[in-house]
């Protein structure tokens, strides 16, 4: 069954998919990274700034990259997704994933303003009409 996270209440949701990615890239795992197209550009670079001793390997799809991307680890994708795509899905967007049970994994960054969270929890009451238990990470409160 497909697992679902949900990590709310991200200050910088870019620079925490980042170390996300960093720690599923160490790990061995495959991921799809789903944004809007703007969202997707600044992942992009950030991928290959965020630390200076360290990359992720990635890269933006196309279908014309198809026999890349299969040995390349982060997929940034904007719309629907790919064939073949890797088994864990990292949600930047505001829409559910229209087939959730497709991945192994699920994880939904959700930021703090307003309209993140109203899109999240549309997507949360999506996953469990799909018969999934999301599962809930608030992120620690400074000060």
């Amino acid at each position: 069954m497909t697992a679902v996270e949900f990590h709310t209440g991200i200050a910088l949701p870019l620079d925490f998919a980042c170390r996300l990615l960093r720690k599923a890239y160490r790990r061995g795992a495959r991921a799809l990274v789903m944004a809007p197209g703007a969202a997707l550009a600044q992942l992009d670079e950030r991928l290959w700034t965020f630390d200076a001793h360290e990359f992720v390997p990635h890269l933006r799809w196309r279908a014309q990259l198809a026999a890349q991307a299969v040995r390349t680890p982060v997929w940034l994708v904007a719309g629907e997704v790919p064939e073949g795509a890797p088994p864990l899905l990292v949600n930047l967007g505001a829409d559910a994933v229209a087939v959730p049970t497709a991945f192994e994994r699920i994880i939904e960054i959700v930021g703090v303003d307003d309209e993140s969270r109203r899109a999240a929890r549309l997507r949360w009451r999506q996953y469990e009409a799909c018969g999934l238990g999301p599962i809930h990470h608030a992120a620690a409160e400074a000060g």
